[in-house]
């Protein structure tokens, strides 16, 4: 499959979520130009759509960037379990690949073959960056000239995330994974409804470590 191919479900969603984003980070009051420029260098998704109340409440710089660092911290589990795969030099390179390490780009690079070459593994990340930045410039452009509503797409990270699934499943080695994540996810909305994502995580990441030690020979594991 293509590297296009492969990124074209992420651009059915990070278009016009991007578009969403943009459209309200302008409405908030911000300049246009802006908007791409959050797209480019912070590229952080659900993070973006959380700093636009903040700006437009006039909270300081710091407070969001610790907002953001906070939701984002789950970033740093994707990271560790690719660290193997990125290329050690150049270092700009593998700086990239994780400063564009999103949700949909980690789920695609886990999808590749072993021996996908690092520029492919560049070439989704950049495109999946590509699309989110392409949908921001519509919105923030759309945002700047008119004023009409952008409801009804709300429905597309869902849609994105069930595709994203799909091709988890399609590519597994085991069902363990999807199996625990459900169970845990259930469990954690049964005890803490109001917290039951990162309830959930938390039990996912305990039973994935339970699974690799029992995988594991006894002298891997003394």
């Amino acid at each position: 499959m293509s590297v296009m191919a492969m990124t074209t479900p992420v651009a059915m969603g990070y278009i016009p979520l991007g578009t969403v984003f943009g459209f309200l980070f302008v409405q908030a009051g911000a300049d246009w130009w802006l908007a791409i420029l959050s797209s480019v260098v912070v590229y952080a998704g659900a993070a973006q759509y959380m700093m636009i109340p903040m700006l437009a409440a006039g909270m300081p710089i710091s407070a969001i960037a610790f907002a953001t660092l906070v939701v984002n911290l789950r970033h740093m589990f994707y990271g560790l379990s690719l660290l193997g795969s990125f290329p050690r030099k150049p270092r700009a390179v593998r700086a990239y690949l994780i400063f564009a390490l999103t949700d949909e780009t980690y789920s695609l690079l886990t999808t590749m073959p072993r021996d996908t070459s690092h520029r492919q593994m560049v070439l989704v990340a950049m495109l999946n960056q590509c699309w989110w930045v392409l949908g921001t410039a519509a919105g923030a452009l759309i945002g700047a000239r008119a004023q009409i509503t952008l409801s009804g797409l709300d429905f597309v990270l869902a849609a994105l995330f069930a595709v994203l699934t799909v091709e988890q499943w399609r590519s597994r080695h085991s069902a363990a994974p999807l199996w625990v994540a459900l169970v845990a996810y259930a469990l954690a909305f049964m005890l803490a409804p109001d917290h039951a994502l990162v309830v959930a995580i938390a039990l996912s990441i305990a039973a994935a470590t339970l699974l690799q030690a029992r995988r594991s020979p006894a002298g891997e594991r003394a």
